[in-house]
């Protein structure tokens, strides 16, 4: 079975988030499932500079006049074998060609022309889908994204005799491509297309309703989102639409690619270590504390946030409970960036508890696995959260996460109590209400159990040994793919 994936970036050529790991991660494993997987991505200035071996294969007009050159190449050392990822490119310098974020500018604003960045994704992926490549075809095209959200509308009004099935999978459906409806007349599709029925959402142009309107079936990254997102609560305004499409919407929970992130293997960790021989963890401790200047305190549990600052993702909470953490005899580590008045809250919270909490806002690659690896407790305290990647990294690199019972945080982690501890089920903490005081009583048990090491580390063993790769997901779309790749 031929896939075509169509995403705006893939691990480790070009990351902003999760997005991108999976991207990275889900060719490889689909690989071993029989699946033969090519990608697509926009020809941004780091994906250029990775490709190898690149060849044109043809090239397109977008419906406002643009040539677009389409070439195939090599992305090294993607998936968990570390083979060649073979991938279409759009070389377009005019559209893609940016310095920085592949999204927005120096200001954090979204670029002007992001509507035809995207589009022009979306229409590669529709001639790919029907002929550009002569000597390659795919049977289905699986698309991630509101960025990639458009190919399933091109295709759908694509003149020709025989259909290639679209496959839609939403990562947040927060993020939702939304332009002003005078941006429709460059897309190129009929005018029937902008309407409640297609891309018209609230007076402006969704590439996100587009997929959702036009996408043979839709999937999320986690069972729990998919059953959320029907809500009013976290619809977001699509929830009635997805409770029509509400019998081609899956939920598939994502995985960990093992080549990456294996604590036993890890080439960016100073020591390595596994469930069974931890003495590592405790010395990737100490050197994360004296390389970000916490004090050297082995007994002291270290909480880790890592990933975007935003009101989502429950820096609200965490900013409440910052003083009863470090009363609490605990420290706090913080990597990422995001929102500016959550930085700046977060950075005076470092200065005023100096050796107790420490902030790094960017983001760091090697430096995200030494915080798995050296921390304790990762926090993931999210309003709402699609799947989450950050708890099966802590999970996998034993730092026990701290979650709110939403989307993949409550498919992925169990409870801390005295059922799942006699049961040997227990991986972490979960907290239900958005609210300081569940909150704070998550982070009190959290303490409680660090004050029983017995306990912490029978909890901590049970979340290392989940199994938490690729390969179970990777058979379920393989067997969805089937279902819509099969004669009706």
């Amino acid at each position: 079975m031929r896939i075509l994936q169509v995403s705006s970036e893939l691990f480790p050529v070009l990351k902003t988030g999760g997005l991108a790991d999976v991207a990275g991660a889900l060719p490889a494993a689909l690989g071993a499932q029989g699946c033969e997987v090519r990608a697509l991505l926009p020809g941004f200035p780091a994906v250029c500079a990775s490709l190898r071996h690149a060849q044109k294969v043809g090239r397109f007009t977008t419906p406002w006049g643009e040539a677009i050159e389409v070439v195939l190449g090599d992305l090294p050392g993607i998936g968990t074998a570390g083979q060649a990822l073979k991938t279409y490119v759009l070389m377009a310098p005019g559209l893609y060609d940016r310095p920085g974020n592949p999204y927005h500018d120096s200001r954090h604003q979204p670029y002007a022309d992001n509507h035809r960045r995207f589009a022009a994704l979306g229409w590669g992926a529709a001639h790919l889908a029907y002929g550009l490549d002569a000597a390659w075809a795919p049977d289905l095209v699986h698309c991630h994204d509101w960025h990639a959200g458009l190919a399933p509308a091109c295709m759908a009004f694509w003149q020709s005799p025989h259909r290639v099935p679209t496959l839609f999978t939403i990562h947040n459906l927060a993020y939702q491509g939304c332009f002003d409806a005078s941006c429709f007349a460059e897309l190129g599709l009929p005018s029937a297309a902008f309407g409640v029925d297609g891309l018209e959402f609230y007076g402006q142009v969704s590439f996100m309703k587009a997929a959702l309107v036009y996408a043979d079936h839709i999937s999320t990254v986690s069972p729990t989102y998919a059953r959320e997102i029907q809500t009013p609560e976290q619809g977001f305004g699509l929830d009635g639409l997805l409770r029509r499409r509400a019998a081609q919407l899956s939920g598939i929970l994502n995985g960990v690619d093992a080549s990456v992130w294996d604590p036993a293997h890890d080439p960016l960790l100073p020591h390595t270590f596994d469930a069974r021989r931890l003495a590592g963890k405790a010395l990737n401790k100490a050197a994360l504390q004296a390389e970000t200047g916490l004090n050297p305190l082995p007994d002291a549990p270290l909480f880790t946030l890592v990933g975007r600052l935003t009101e989502q993702k429950g820096l609200p909470l965490v900013l409440g409970g910052i003083n009863e953490l470090v009363q609490g005899g605990g420290q706090l580590l913080v990597l990422g960036s995001g929102d500016a008045a959550l930085e700046q809250a977060l950075a005076a919270q470092a200065q005023a508890h100096p050796g107790r909490m420490a902030v790094r806002l960017d983001y760091d690659e090697a430096l995200a696995h030494r915080i798995f690896g050296g921390g304790d407790i990762t926090l993931v305290p999210s309003r709402f959260e699609p799947c989450g990647l950050t708890q099966l990294y802590g999970l996998k690199y034993g730092s026990l996460p701290l979650v709110r019972r939403v989307g993949g945080l409550a498919d992925t982690v169990v409870d801390t109590d005295l059922e799942t501890l006699d049961k040997h089920s227990a991986t972490g903490f979960v907290f239900d209400d958005f609210d300081s005081a569940p909150y704070q009583r998550a982070l009190r048990m959290a303490f409680a159990l660090y004050r029983r090491p017995a306990d912490w580390s029978r909890v901590r063993q049970n979340g290392m040994r989940i199994a938490s790769g690729w390969e179970q997901s990777a058979m379920q779309y393989r067997d969805l793919y089937a279902s819509l790749t099969s004669p009706t």
